[in-house]
């Protein structure tokens, strides 16, 4: 980014410096673009002005036009608030300062016109207004109905006079000269075609809109700019790797056909033969996949990708299968090996624990061809890692693992790229797919195998202890077992650590006969393995663990899993946990614990919980409650770099963005057009690492 947009905040009249450090470190604001689009984040109605005897209860602020009649401090010396007598002509008000009360009382003088603008309280029949604003009635105040706009700020920036006042100041400072500077960035077509405002007048309205409306076309401009050229990036990355990438033919089914005929263990549910249909459709079509898999816990993910790699096995090429953590690892090879062993197909692990030795010889058949599929960590991204020819890689639980990983399995070969099959038991709203996974197809396994008893879920605050202690006797009578999970938050590990120690000492001295596991992130890899193996072989009816079970093992007898502090887990994290049981065919229950004081949005989450299994519905949930960053760990990878949208709000914007997207692309991909020369233009004046193609430059 170059030219006028470039310059530091410093040179800025009424920043300075000083300031400008503040803005760097507090907000992340830089250079001119960056003020440019810190965008308001609401704005209070100044369009009308009240008389006092009109004030009610529907309204929350009111501005109003009067002067100052008496002032007074009132109360112990140490807790002195400021009190004024507001008149405007009719009625009067009464005002309180409880801070700088000192100060303002210097400040302010009787019988000078003010305008008023704050939060009406009724105390029995009198209003009052708390710390109000008030500034002198000027001519142009006087007349001036508008939207104020409100900017995010922080308490260290409001301590040094950087307030939402500040910015309104600097962008009235700056805006003149900004809107000589942009340039259109959509094509006239694409702006008559969807009715938007142009880009000047959105900028200018947005900061400082005349009208609601005016406001509400700004924004949908700019939202829609910014989807539009998000979908851009996502879809022509996706194009030009299409042109460019040709992927192997995988189409030999023999493999495939013997494991399905003499071996599966179950029925395949119509959703996983649908999902095989859409990928074995991909392997043959000499174009490289990028496929995203969607389905619940349970539902059948991993014999799906089992099934695919026969097809790449059949076909002559090494299969690989990426999971997030040793435990998870572990499992999926175990079961993996299961099934090849049935077949006769070689199989090994590869993690951060695999000692040396076994190492070099696992590599070498690796190199060599000998082994037909590999199941590890992060540790299959190693440069050493080298395949005779990788024809399918499996990542599992996606959103553990940076695009820039997932691009680093694609160089595993020289000539043409892996297909890759991405699975993901996180339910992913669509509008947040459309964005993240935007250069994904994607496929849902939305059923689940036929038998399976729908989990109870209930939420005990302390007075529920004792049926909760009711319900672990009651289950392990039937000889089920239960997990105990307490929550870990890496900031407060230690804090955490000995939450879980109280937790297992409590549970111990209740059943001081019973043998008990326990499971942490401090415990060496082979002492949690240990653990683990106890309760799969059900040696411990117990386990008391911290979330690193989230995507553990599956133990089909465990029929409780009890979450502690349940209201400090994310809504994605407390559906995970409770996959981990209803495995086998007892009824299997989940018990939220929680503290007597819960947010609001504690006890939203909980209700969702207890309301519904259906984890797409628990993933819309979850993006109102969290934002998209927060859901899918994307605010390191940049993908959701958003300034203006909001994707549980404009999912109707984005569809259409990603529709305008599309159509340009298809008449032309490498833009080159006349009439797409803006698009170019903008794309070309942006740095490389700028993710949302929409910032202003």
């Amino acid at each position: 980014m170059t030219g006028y947009f470039a310059q530091s905040l410093e040179f800025i009249k009424g920043v300075g410096p000083q300031k400008a450090e503040l803005l760097n470190k507090e907000l992340g604001i830089f250079t001119i673009a960056d003020l440019i689009q810190h965008y308001p984040f609401r704005y209070e109605d100044r369009t009308r002005f009240y008389n006092i005897l009109e004030i009610n209860d529907a309204e929350a602020y009111v501005q109003i036009k009067g002067q100052i009649t008496s002032l007074s401090m009132v109360g112990a010396p140490r807790k002195q608030r400021l009190v004024a007598n507001f008149n405007d002509g009719q009625s009067s008000i009464e005002l309180v300062w409880f801070k700088g009360a000192t100060w303002l009382r210097k400040s302010l003088k009787k019988g000078v016109p003010y305008l008023l603008y704050g939060k009406p309280t009724r105390y029995g029949r009198k209003w009052n207004i708390a710390h109000p604003e008030l500034e002198p009635l000027t001519a142009t105040n006087e007349k001036a109905g508008r939207l104020q706009p409100i900017y995010h700020t922080s308490e260290l920036l409001k301590k040094k006079f950087v307030d939402s006042k500040f910015f309104s100041r600097t962008l009235q400072t700056v805006l003149p000269a900004v809107v000589r500077q942009i340039r259109e960035t959509l094509p006239t077509s694409l702006i008559s075609q969807y009715k938007l405002m142009d880009k000047v007048a959105a900028i200018a309205r947005i900061h400082f809109p005349e009208t609601t409306a005016h406001l509400q076309e700004a924004q949908r401009r700019l939202k829609f700019e910014e989807l539009f050229f998000i979908q851009l990036q996502i879809l022509r990355l996706k194009g030009e790797r299409n042109e460019k990438h040709l992927g192997f033919v995988l189409d030999n089914s023999e493999l495939l056909n013997e494991y399905y005929e003499k071996h599966l263990p179950f029925e395949l549910t119509g959703a996983q033969k649908r999902v095989i249909k859409e990928i074995y459709a991909d392997l043959r079509s000499g174009q490289q996949m990028n496929r995203l898999v969607q389905g619940d816990v349970g539902s059948g993910k991993t014999m799906v990708a089992f099934l695919c790699m026969l097809i790449s096995i059949g076909s002559g090429t090494q299969c690989a299968f990426m999971a997030p953590t040793e435990i998870l690892a572990e499992q999926h090879y175990k079961n993996l090996k299961s099934y090849c062993d049935l077949m006769g197909l070689r199989v090994a692990i590869l993690t951060g624990s695999t000692k040396t030795a076994e190492r070099k010889i696992i590599l070498n058949y690796l190199k060599e061809g000998d082994l037909h599929l590999i199941v590890g960590t992060h540790a299959l991204l190693e440069d050493r890692v080298v395949f005779k020819q990788l024809g399918l890689a499996v990542i599992d639980e996606q959103h553990r693992f940076g695009v820039a990983q997932r691009a680093r399995l694609w160089q595993k070969n020289k000539d043409i790229y892996p297909h890759v099959l991405v699975m993901t038991a996180t339910p992913i709203p669509r509008t947040l797919a459309m964005t993240v996974y935007g250069d994904l197809d994607v496929s849902v396994i939305d059923e689940l195998p036929a038998g399976r008893k729908p989990i109870q879920t209930k939420h005990y605050r302390e007075s529920g202890r004792l049926k909760m202690f009711g319900l672990i006797e009651q289950e392990i009578k039937k000889g089920l077992q239960v997990y105990i999970v307490y929550p870990l938050i890496e900031e407060s590990e230690k804090l955490d650590y000995n939450h879980l120690m109280d937790g297992y000492e409590s549970i111990s001295r209740r059943y001081p006969k019973m043998a008990i596991s326990i499971v942490h992130g401090r415990m060496k890899s082979e002492d949690k393995e240990w653990e683990m193996q106890r309760f799969v072989k059900g040696e411990t009816k117990i386990m008391v663990a911290t979330t690193v079970i989230e995507v553990g093992v599956d133990v089909p007898s465990a029929s409780v899993m009890i979450i502690e502090s349940s209201e400090r887990f994310g809504l994605s994290q407390l559906h995970q946990l409770r996959g981990r049981v209803g495995r086998g065919a007892a009824q299997s229950y989940c018990l939220l614990m929680s503290g007597d004081k819960l947010s609001a949005e504690g006890k939203t989450r909980l209700k969702t919980m207890v309301d519904t299994s259906d984890g797409f519905l628990i993933s819309e949930a979850d993006l109102k409650l969290r934002g998209p960053g927060d859901l899918l760990g994307t605010q390191q990878s940049g993908v959701l770099d958003l300034l203006v949208s909001d994707l549980m709000r404009d999912g109707e914007i984005l569809k259409h963005a990603r529709m305008a997207a599309r159509e340009i692309l298809r008449k032309d991909l490498s833009l080159a057009l006349s009439e797409h020369a803006p698009i170019k233009s903008h794309i070309s004046s942006l740095s490389k690492n700028v993710v949302n193609w929409g910032r202003i430059s």
